[in-house]
């Protein structure tokens, strides 16, 4: 289920001071064809989330609460279309900061993602999982839907609820988690 010209990304692993302590932090950086104006909006408009990342309802200004299926609540701490959107996520445990920065061009677009956390770990189907380790397994088959979306080639019936089920996903998570448990060990043994 992967186009000819999509890039995984290559991770990395931070680490840094957020409100809720230390955290560490989970980045993936990919560049899109598209312009900055339409990958924010991708990124932003609620109908639009729907398609390829998951639902996304509430308040959707600066200081605003939002609710996402299957992951929680979260508040916008900063909204500076459309190069940086900064997200609190669980009570102050986690933050996301989505970083846009246009090619000189304008025909493609940088996005960097990071997600810090300051969990050691998340359950999942009843089974916990290193909170880094699980950032590889969700974000690599989003930023492939991200992708498959700009390009208007994401199958009708994707569901983004449930894309953890489908088939065509599951080397994709792989991918993702292993590289990130790869970080894991690296951060571990430095």
């Amino acid at each position: 289920m992967t186009t000819t010209t999509y890039r995984e990304p290559d991770p990395e692993l931070r680490h840094r001071m957020i409100a809720a302590g230390e955290a560490r932090v989970a980045v993936f950086t990919r560049t899109y064809p598209t312009t900055i104006e339409d990958l924010w909006d991708a990124c932003t408009n609620p109908q639009r989330l729907r398609r390829w990342y998951t639902p996304v309802t509430g308040d959707l200004h600066l200081g605003g609460s939002f609710q996402q299926v299957n992951m929680g609540t979260g508040t916008i701490l900063v909204c500076d279309a459309p190069q940086l959107l900064k997200l609190s996520l669980g009570g102050g445990a986690d933050e996301i900061e989505l970083r846009l920065s246009p090619s000189p061009d304008q025909r493609t677009t940088t996005l960097e993602l990071q997600h810090a956390t300051t969990l050691d770990a998340h359950s999942i189907g009843g089974q916990m999982y290193d909170a880094i380790f699980s950032m590889g397994g969700g974000y690599y088959p989003r930023l492939l839907a991200l992708d498959q979306h700009l390009r208007r080639t994401l199958p009708e019936d994707y569901d983004s609820t449930a894309f953890h089920l489908n088939p065509h996903m599951r080397s994709t998570i792989q991918r993702g988690s292993a590289a990130m448990s790869a970080l894991i060990e690296a951060d571990v043994a430095a």
